[in-house]
């Protein structure tokens, strides 16, 4: 049996991984926190779970009472509040998988050029693996502190490592155009993310300076084995979940879209989670599952490919992307709990 505490429950992506946890006959939830719900039980904050999980939110203050319990802490926190509380579960033992960004960046003063604070624990970053199981499975087995991929980058980076792998492409000409339900923002109250102002209308937000463009840029920098700067653009659409990533970039050669599909097919041959499709994806085929689809064509008139990837910004953009690492970091199999077929419509 795994004993898990979550903190942050109470947010989308904290939710998301407690429905998860909860299915597991492996898994016991041992405390949950919140620290905008202390002391509430969390069927009150979500009324699906009334009979099924009436946990109360502890403060996070008594996490260090519990800390010794527990087998895993999962912290689906905003940046900058994960530091202490990953240092105490290392100190002790325990497994941490951050879902928030505090550990994904390598460079402690890029964390502060892009976040705005100083790093809180930076001794800890060589310690900290980047958990995208498609690409880096062997290091996540072993690792004791995992950092979450983001949802922008699971989808962005998974579209492109085949072609950066294999030098296929013009690294300067990299442009990727995202597309994120509302969910994506969080739950806290915020007026631009209001019903009357999301819907029926369709927005860029973040352009040239989102922060998770240097996450984006430290990966594929890594797998093409040469520095990588990119425009990355991100929108809003009136959805509650699902990313769409549209990517574009220039081939080096004359490359078929025939030869490319056999390419994509071979990187991720045997991965359960990601399909390559003939069709171009599309977010309703992934809603609610731990999938990626990933569709791609070659523009012979301008010799540039362009990949589409979807995922559920939720699941294999955070929740379930964690379950994986956890499955990942204790020996289980890979898919257990987060095999679910899309659900539709």
């Amino acid at each position: 049996m795994i004993k898990a505490g979550v903190v942050g429950a109470t947010g989308y992506g904290g939710q998301q991984l407690v429905w998860l946890l909860r299915s597991r006959a492996d898994v016991e939830i041992s405390f949950i926190s919140s620290h905008s719900n202390v002391g509430t039980e969390f069927d009150e904050i979500y009324g699906n779970y009334k009979g099924f999980l009436n946990l109360r939110s502890i403060d996070m203050n008594e996490i260090s009472n519990h800390i010794n319990n527990i087998d895993v802490l999962f912290l689906a926190l905003p940046h900058g509040k994960a530091f202490e509380l990953v240092e105490l579960a290392y100190r002790n033992g325990v497994k941490v998988i951050d879902i928030s960004a505090d550990y994904r960046l390598k460079d402690e003063d890029e964390y502060e050029q892009w976040y705005g604070l100083k790093h809180g624990a930076p001794e800890l970053l060589k310690e900290a693996v980047y958990g995208l199981p498609e690409l880096f499975r062997d290091s996540i087995k072993n690792a004791n502190i995992i950092a979450n991929p983001g949802c922008y980058p699971t989808s962005s980076i998974l579209a492109l490592a085949p072609l950066l792998k294999n030098g296929l492409i013009d690294t300067k000409s990299i442009i990727i155009d995202a597309k994120s339900g509302v969910s994506g923002a969080g739950r806290s109250a915020n007026i631009s993310n209001l019903y009357a102002e999301v819907n029926e209308s369709f927005k860029a937000y973040g352009l040239t300076n989102h922060r998770h463009t240097p996450e984006i840029e430290q990966v594929m920098s890594d797998l093409s084995r040469e520095k990588i700067t990119l425009n990355f653009s991100p929108h809003l659409v009136p959805m509650n979940r699902g990313i769409l990533a549209t990517c574009y970039a220039n081939l080096k050669d004359q490359v078929s879209q025939d030869e490319l599909y056999d390419l994509y097919n071979k990187q991720y041959e045997g991965e359960y989670f990601v399909r390559v499709l003939k069709t171009l994806p599309e977010t309703r085929w992934v809603r609610n599952s731990n999938i990626c689809d990933i569709g791609l064509r070659v523009d012979k008139r301008t010799n540039r490919v362009i990949v589409v990837s979807a995922i559920d910004n939720l699941v294999k953009g955070a929740a379930g992307q964690a379950v994986q690492n956890m499955n990942l970091m204790f020996g289980i199999e890979e898919t257990k709990g987060i095999d679910m077929i899309p659900m539709a419509p």
